[in-house]
């Protein structure tokens, strides 16, 4: 296995049963047919809907969430290793000027191969940060079958760029997590490492910062 990740001395003697089968869920969009502009009656209806649905959608992005990254997907590799994160971290509207009240859950599983021999860790997460389409995230493991980083919080990047995202990780420099509880919350590498094509997907809001006023 690479040292960016959870290493052999590790993972070859913890067994997983099965890699996790993980998808994420794709949005999909509606396109008004082009005979509408043929036709006064049925493009006028059409752009009265557009109108409701404009509205509707500026009365959404008022309460939507503050921040938020979703998503499944397994990293490049050019070895057998099969290597995924899964987020689910949500900062709400109402915590927008305070990222570490984000809540939800994260996961990760490193194989030496589908269905092979690795380390996996889930737990919560304590801080979220979106810029654009990057996210910054950290969270305490709860549960794991290394037993020397449970307890410990870890730290993740995403780049969001549709199907080509990028991931990053606290442990990118050291080789594997190493149950640090001293970790600064929202503290990560740069999102250096490739997903593989067609595995998954990435979905990051965009924190509302809250620039002062006055």
């Amino acid at each position: 296995m690479t040292r960016t990740t959870i290493t052999r001395s590790h993972t070859r003697a913890l067994a997983v049963g099965a890699a996790l089968l993980l998808t994420a869920g794709a949005a999909g969009a509606a396109v008004a047919s082009g005979d509408d502009a043929a036709h006064p009656l049925r493009g006028a209806a059409a752009s009265a809907a557009a109108a409701a649905t404009g509205a509707a959608t500026g009365e959404h992005a008022k309460s939507r969430e503050a921040a938020a990254l979703t998503g499944s997907a397994k990293l490049y590799r050019k070895t057998t290793e099969d290597v995924t994160f899964t987020f689910d971290a949500h900062l709400a509207a109402e915590n927008n000027n305070d990222p570490t009240k984000a809540t939800g859950t994260f996961r990760f599983v490193h194989l030496d191969r589908p269905g092979g021999d690795g380390g996996w860790a889930k737990g919560r997460i304590d801080c979220l940060m979106t810029g654009g389409k990057v996210a910054t995230a950290t969270g305490v493991i709860t549960e794991t079958n290394v037993k020397e980083i449970k307890g410990g919080r870890v730290g993740f990047s995403v780049h969001d760029q549709g199907k080509q995202d990028r991931v990053g990780y606290s442990w990118a420099a050291t080789g594997a997590p190493d149950g640090t509880k001293k970790l600064t919350k929202c503290t990560s590498s740069a999102p250096h490492e490739k997903v593989r094509a067609g595995t998954g997907d990435f979905r990051v809001v965009p924190w509302q910062v809250p620039y002062p006023t006055d």
